[in-house]
């Protein structure tokens, strides 16, 4: 079993920044993807951004050149830098990993979710 345990959410002001953490702990063997989803109200889940087993991230348009994802390998925890965040932004945030277990299956695990609300 894999635990997910998000940090990092608050209320900011338009322009403000966040960092999201996402460490997760359990009986993985390894990483492949770790990413971040986001849902604001009325609307469906987006991916954000993900980052692959080699560091590769990819980002959807409308974060580019605010967000940035890393992740570092030695404490299994995925990070996103949100910076100049705007109020179309606000929306719970879920870490997501894929990874492969301790019995050699690969598995799809979330967050619980962390509120991000970007508002004067």
């Amino acid at each position: 079993q894999v635990q997910l345990v998000e940090s990092g959410g608050g209320l900011v002001q338009p322009g403000g920044s966040l960092r999201l953490s996402c460490a997760a702990s359990g009986s993985i063997f390894r990483f492949f993807a770790m990413g971040w989803y986001r849902q604001a109200p009325g609307k469906q889940r987006e991916l954000v951004a993900s980052i692959n087993s080699v560091g590769k991230p990819i980002y959807v348009d409308s974060v580019k050149g605010r967000f940035t994802i890393s992740r570092d390998n030695a404490k299994n925890t995925v990070y996103l830098q949100m910076n100049s965040l705007k109020p179309e932004d606000t929306a719970v945030y879920y870490c997501n990993i894929n990874y492969q277990g301790g019995d050699s299956m690969i598995y799809d695990s979330w967050g619980q979710g962390t509120q991000v609300t970007v508002s004067s």
